[in-house]
């Protein structure tokens, strides 16, 4: 589970090109064309309302239980927010206890300039790609001889490039980037069908003092109890 977080954290943006969609179907329209529909025009809901109940639609069967369902998800949202705002604000303490916890996000914090390739492959031949990769990038490999490699292969795959601070990596490959050196690269396991490689490509210095740290850690720190707190009310039921 955390890799799988990890992989959905840590992929770069991605522009993927593929073949054009087929044409639409004209003989009736999908719920989600109705939601957009009715989303791009919203002053419209109403009078549409209104000439369902002129039709009595609210009486019938499929109505009347969206409705029920409508209506429970609405409470249960209510509810849950309720449960979220009930929790105590971090106080002052608990914010000094995490920055002196978390260094490499503030008073170490940096920022990493990356080259990344996220390779896609069935769990049966995992083994072997991974296998592959562990000894170029062993070898000191070049992003592009891999991307080389994967193709020959015909091993789906996207390299990116971008620039990402230490607040946006998860905290478990974190400490990996930090000890990485300019031109180094490793093979990270995100998940049953997923694998990246990430070259660093330099880390620059970008510290954070408390006082600038503070908001953002008291923002975190209280979402994080809003989302324990929603998850132990769940999982009570």
């Amino acid at each position: 589970m955390v890799m799988n977080r990890l992989a959905a954290t840590f992929c770069l943006a991605l522009c993927a090109c593929g073949e054009a969609p087929p044409p639409l179907a004209v003989d009736a329209l999908s719920l989600p064309e109705v939601d957009a529909l009715l989303a791009s025009s919203p002053q419209a809901v109403a009078a549409l309302a209104a000439r369902a109940r002129e039709q009595r639609l609210e009486r019938t069967p499929g109505v009347v239980q969206a409705l029920e369902s409508a209506n429970a998800e609405v409470l249960a949202r209510a509810y849950l927010q309720l449960v979220a705002r009930r929790q105590p604000r971090p106080d002052a303490a608990d914010v000094r206890r995490y920055y002196a916890e978390h260094p490499e996000l503030f008073a170490q914090r940096r920022v990493f300039s990356l080259e990344q390739i996220e390779i896609t492959c069935d769990a049966v031949r995992q083994p072997e790609v991974a296998g592959v990769l562990r000894d170029q990038a062993a070898n000191g490999a070049t992003t592009d001889a891999i991307a080389e490699s994967l193709r020959a292969r015909d091993v789906q795959h996207a390299v990116t490039r971008g620039v990402r601070a230490a607040e946006h990596v998860p905290l478990d490959l974190l400490p990996r980037l930090q000890a990485m050196k300019p031109g180094e690269l490793q093979l990270v396991e995100g998940g049953s069908e997923t694998l990246f490689v990430v070259r660093l490509l330099a880390a620059k210095p970008a510290p954070l003092d408390e006082a600038a740290a503070a908001p953002l850690i008291e923002r975190f720190l209280l979402k994080r109890r809003w989302r324990e707190a929603i998850d132990t009310e769940l999982r009570s039921l």
